[in-house]
């Protein structure tokens, strides 16, 4: 029997957020006491805004380091020339795309919402329904296509028409605040998560490494590269490590430790990122026509793990990074900033007319 004391660890200990976020409005949200505590009173208007613009803003816009991303690849000598053209490309798309009537892509994506309501928010329920108003709304008004299906049985379907059903995973958590990550996944970078049933012989530094660049290789390049590349490996089950996939590939663990403990925190292989990038841009696949930039980065997360099991996933944002925080404070309601202007990282011998003046709201 063990004599060692409880401690209670944090699974995934972020950092300060950095975030940059824009104010939505301040209506809809009111403080409040109860039992001698401020509480935090947010309306089903509010949850429904959010997402209206949450899901607007990433439908048409990106964020602003994906895009000097992209643009580094202009000014990279050991660019190919298919890689340029791509960069140019997904730059100039974007420039439309801002402008709020054409999406960045045609695949509109799988709405998902993360959310971390603190345990001193109260809405009086009906959450997920309110969210999903907001999803509704955004797809019904705004030009986007409809892509989800239902089953009318196991062989038939039909499509939707509004593109839900959304994909709502609401957790309770410490404090005052709601806080959301939204995702608009199209169903290639979604089609590219994979998940490994390993064991622990994996886990030495030439088989774990070399066995993630073959994995890596099969991602091929019908997704749309360059990639956000993200490997998982460990977890506590299986859906705990294709959950945490999920959420790297959007950067929503960035700010995670870079070692581990004797408690099983989460943590980021700093090293291990940085070499397979280096093999990534050596497989010669590129921006999906041949050259270097097969991924824009990766990040690798260890987990915990039961002793008899070693899961590995493997996911990828692609380059329509439809990624966006949004929250909701006594303040009101904060949605990330994306990028308004990409056509100004399109250099200017070959920019085109209109380009770099920046879009509309």
């Amino acid at each position: 029997m063990s004599n060692k004391p409880f401690f209670y660890q944090d699974p995934f200990p972020l950092k300060k957020d950095d975030t940059e976020y824009y104010l939505l409005t301040s209506e809809h949200v009111s403080v409040a006491e109860f039992e001698g505590q401020e509480i935090l009173k947010v309306a089903p208007e509010a949850l429904t805004l959010l997402a209206r613009q949450a899901f607007h803003d990433a439908s048409f816009m990106l964020r602003p380091a994906h895009q000097q991303q992209v643009a580094d690849i202009l000014r990279d000598p050991q660019a190919s020339e298919n890689d340029k053209y791509v960069a140019l490309q997904f730059l100039r798309n974007s420039d439309i795309a801002a402008k709020g009537v054409l999406p960045t892509c045609q695949d509109t994506g799988t709405a998902i919402i993360v959310g971390k309501k603190g345990q001193r928010v109260w809405t009086g329920g009906g959450d997920e329904a309110a969210l999903a108003r907001g999803v509704y709304n955004t797809y019904i008004e705004d030009n986007l296509r409809y892509s989800q299906n239902a089953a009318l049985d196991m062989y038939k379907e039909v499509n939707t028409g509004t593109n839900l059903p959304a994909q709502i995973d609401l957790y309770s958590v410490d404090g005052d605040e709601y806080k959301f990550l939204c995702i608009a996944k199209g169903g290639g970078s979604a089609n590219k998560t994979y998940l490994y049933q390993e064991t622990k012989a994996l886990l030495t530094p030439g088989k774990l490494k070399n066995y993630l660049v073959d994995k890596m290789r099969t991602l091929g390049t019908a997704a749309c590269p360059p990639y956000h590349i993200a490997f998982v490996i460990g977890g506590t089950s299986a859906e705990a490590n294709l959950k945490t996939v999920k959420l790297a590939s959007a950067k929503y663990y960035d700010a995670l430790p870079t070692e581990g403990n004797e408690h099983g925190q989460a943590f980021r292989d700093i090293e291990l990122e940085k070499e397979l990038l280096l093999e990534a841009q050596n497989l010669g696949l590129g921006a999906q026509f041949g050259g270097k930039y097969f991924a824009h980065d990766i990040r690798v997360i260890r987990l915990p793990r039961h002793g008899a099991s070693c899961p590995v996933g493997m996911g990828v944002s692609c380059s329509a990074d439809r990624n966006i925080k949004a929250k909701i404070n006594r303040e009101g309601i904060w949605i990330e900033k994306l990028e308004r202007n990409p056509g100004k990282y399109i250099p200017e011998a070959l920019r085109q007319a209109g380009e770099g003046r920046g879009g509309a709201r």
